[in-house]
């Protein structure tokens, strides 16, 4: 079992940032990769950002890439979501997820096996 705790959400001003952090423990060694999501009010759950370990390759949706960054600590067992020049759209509570299959872009929630409780982020206009 592998718990995932995130924090660092909140309200910003549109073209500001935020830091998200997923804290991760239990069986980490056997997860393949680790994703961000998020979900806004009456919409579907979308990939955001994510990482195989494997290869270290790096995954964005289209519409964060080149204003977020995810980042891993090993050390302290610790996904980050850096978030610039934030924008009302990216509203959503934002999930930390780990997948313990291994998937060449997994870039699709019903690839991951853990999931943390999400932490809301308001962007104001």
């Amino acid at each position: 079992q592998v718990q995932l705790v995130e924090s660092g959400g909140g309200l910003v001003q549109a073209g500001g940032s935020l830091r998200l952090s997923c804290a991760a423990s239990g069986s980490t060694s056997g997860t393949y990769s680790m994703g961000w999501f998020r979900q806004a009010p009456g919409k579907e759950r979308d990939f955001v950002a994510a990482f195989t370990r494997i290869g270290r390759s790096t995954y964005y949706a289209d519409s964060v890439k080149g204003r977020f960054t995810i980042s891993r600590d090993n050390s302290k067992n610790t996904v980050y979501l850096q978030m610039n020049a934030l924008r009302p759209e990216d509203t959503a509570v934002y999930y930390c997820a780990a997948a313990r299959t291994f998937y060449a872009a997994p870039t699709a929630s019903r690839m991951y096996d853990y999931w943390g409780q999400g932490t809301q982020v308001t962007v104001s206009s």
